[in-house]
């Protein structure tokens, strides 16, 4: 192979890990897609934890963050800190500074700011009933979810309807938040992923919460199924990442139904984005998908 690459993960994801993750079968599926698309493009491709990154990097031509599913309970400093060591000796993608904007999702304040379809959010430095009331007037809603502003699949996150019992401390954010109005599509008809590789479009997703939930994740009971987006949901997508001043390797763009019938960002995904691969085409036994996330990153490389 001419280069060798890592996908870098969290401890939790590690077959032989004590308290391994049950969405684990997601990192599992996408190696088995990744590993023989990149096979075509003479990149070899493993897994590593992230904690041990800095340590290899001099032994990987780059690093793909994609399975970092703990930074954010604790680990941000130390992520960043092992990140920025690697980049001294190893390519990153993302790279470092797209990492540690992406990270803080006050990033859509700035997307909004650039014009980009976003859902209206309000932040926090931290939740406090108080807080929590000015939201709910703010955004003329009688429902809100409350997020950390450094998070991922659905961690530390609360759906809060008006007049409720003020949810536990341990189930809020811990520190920084940020606040939307709860959106009825979620659950009517379901949140969308659009996924990009090189800038150009793949594939997407449609993602649905089980009865009686609104968390998409599968370690929730989300399913997925794969979606065709038209002309005009294409183009929403496509004023989110013309809002940037760079191009991404990968982007994940994560949409919900606004009550205005518009697409709205509510996430997007530079850091580590599960890639819905499955509900990409199949062309010679191969991912498409991935041989396409796999000739990009041989430009790069």
């Amino acid at each position: 192979m001419k280069y060798k690459v890592a996908v870098l993960i969290s401890d939790n994801l590690a077959s032989d890990h004590e308290d391994a993750r049950d969405d684990i079968f997601e990192l599992e599926e996408q190696m088995a897609k990744l590993i023989p698309a990149f096979a075509q493009h003479e990149i070899s491709l493993e897994t590593l934890p992230w904690r041990q990154a800095a340590d290899n990097a001099e032994n990987f031509d780059a690093y793909l963050p994609l399975f970092v599913w703990d930074y954010f309970e604790g680990n941000q400093e130390d992520f960043l800190s092992e990140i920025a060591k690697s980049a001294q000796k190893t390519k990153i993608f993302n790279n470092f500074d797209i990492i540690r904007w992406n990270l803080n999702k006050s990033y859509l304040d700035e997307l909004d700011s650039s014009g980009a379809p976003v859902i209206q959010t309000i932040y926090l430095e931290r939740v406090t009933q108080a807080g929590v009331a000015r939201a709910f007037e703010a955004l003329n809603t009688d429902i809100l979810v409350i997020k950390p502003v450094v998070g991922g699949g659905a961690w530390r996150q609360a759906l809060y309807k008006k007049d409720d019992p003020f949810p536990e401390k341990d189930k809020l954010p811990p520190e920084g938040a940020m606040v939307q109005a709860f959106l009825p599509s979620v659950q009517s008809e379901g949140e969308y992923s659009f996924v990009y590789f090189g800038g150009q479009f793949s594939h997407a997703a449609l993602k649905r919460a089980k009865s009686g939930d609104y968390r998409i994740q599968s370690i929730y009971g989300g399913t997925e199924e794969t979606y065709s987006p038209s002309s005009e949901e294409r183009e929403s997508a496509r004023l989110i990442l013309d809002a940037l001043d760079f191009t991404p390797l990968y982007a994940r763009v994560d949409l919900l139904r606004g009550n205005d019938g518009a697409l709205k960002l509510i996430e997007l995904e530079l850091l580590e984005p599960y890639l819905y691969l499955p509900h990409a085409e199949e062309q010679d036994g191969l991912n498409k998908g991935a041989l396409k996330l796999a000739e990009a990153l041989a430009k790069k490389l």
